[in-house]
């Protein structure tokens, strides 16, 4: 693409659908549909379910309160996009639109972390200091860190869209997905693009990278308390309440780590695989997580049926 070096910002950016299966994105939209649609009432049932029943009303489902919220945000940013190329071809995203939506799904998916790492350290608490446990995570304090992990969100990320604003662009407007992403808009610019790179990097690692850490590590001190236990009834009891939370960390760490590799280092990566990553680290976490705890968590469950029965 020729660039003549002069400053030049496009109005709009073309996003991509799947590509090569164009021809069969009316049918590919089903799925698509069912996943948006299982992630949306799935995740207002776990809120309403929480909100209604007042024996949930204690520090691990507010945490997962905050979940179901980030992964209701995290749908209802790439929905109209995704179904808009799928349903009606509408390809075409407004320069600042595209930067707003980008700038929201990057805030969701390091909320999800940080509610995540939030999660496991309520784990760890319950299990290593059950009798402290409720004067430890108050209603206030769980107020307090879900206060902190947006504000954390918001700041982290507030430069980056105007690290991309001040870049120079080339004539080329095609994006790799359905939705805006930083690396995917960062590498349609003929400026240099050291600085977003480097800045990109560093947040992400001080972050979700951070936040993976500190995941690991509890489990490593909840297996050490675990071990420490008299029977092996109270081992598995204490561990079978971390099955939901270490289902939920896999599900939204493999294809988001598998995203920002392929973003960083896959040049040669079919675009294909680069987009089913893109829409697997998007769209099956908020439509798995409503099922894992709804299966795994008895509390949740045992509410559900009652709710039901009630209608």
């Amino acid at each position: 693409w020729e660039f003549n070096g002069s400053f030049y910002q496009p109005p709009a950016f073309l996003m991509m659908g799947i590509p090569g299966l164009e021809a069969l994105h009316h049918w590919i939209s089903i799925p698509f549909c069912a996943l948006y649609l299982i992630a949306l009432l799935g995740n207002c049932m776990i809120l309403f379910i929480i909100k209604k029943t007042q024996s949930l009303h204690e520090p691990m489902y507010y945490f997962l309160s905050m979940l179901a919220v980030t992964d209701l945000g995290l749908v209802l940013c790439t929905l109209p996009t995704t179904l808009g190329i799928f349903w009606f071809n509408m390809r075409r995203i407004g320069f600042d639109a595209c930067l707003t939506q980008m700038y929201f799904i990057h805030i969701l998916s390091f909320i999800e972390s940080s509610v995540l790492l939030a999660m496991a350290f309520d784990r760890f608490i319950a299990i290593s200091h059950p009798l402290r446990h409720p004067s430890i995570l108050t209603k206030t304090t769980v107020i307090k860190i879900g206060l902190a992990i947006i504000l954390r969100g918001m700041v982290s990320l507030l430069p980056i869209p105007f690290l991309l604003k001040r870049l120079t662009y080339c004539r080329k407007t095609e994006l790799s997905h359905s939705f805006c992403f930083h690396p995917d808009i960062m590498n349609l610019a003929c400026a240099d693009i050291k600085v977003n790179v480097f800045y990109g990097m560093i947040i992400l690692l001080s972050t979700v990278g951070m936040d993976f850490i500190f995941i690991v590590l509890s489990y490593i001190l909840i297996i050490k308390t675990v071990i420490s236990l008299a029977t092996k009834e109270e081992c598995l009891k204490a561990l079978n309440t971390c099955v939901s939370h270490i289902c939920a960390v896999l599900v939204f760490f493999i294809p988001m780590i598998g995203l920002s590799m392929i973003h960083r280092f896959g040049k040669n990566v079919p675009p294909l695989v680069n987009t089913l990553v893109a829409y697997t680290y998007l769209i099956i976490p908020p439509a798995l997580n409503p099922i894992i705890y709804s299966i795994k968590s008895s509390h949740i469950r045992e509410a559900l049926l009652r709710a039901l029965w009630r209608k």
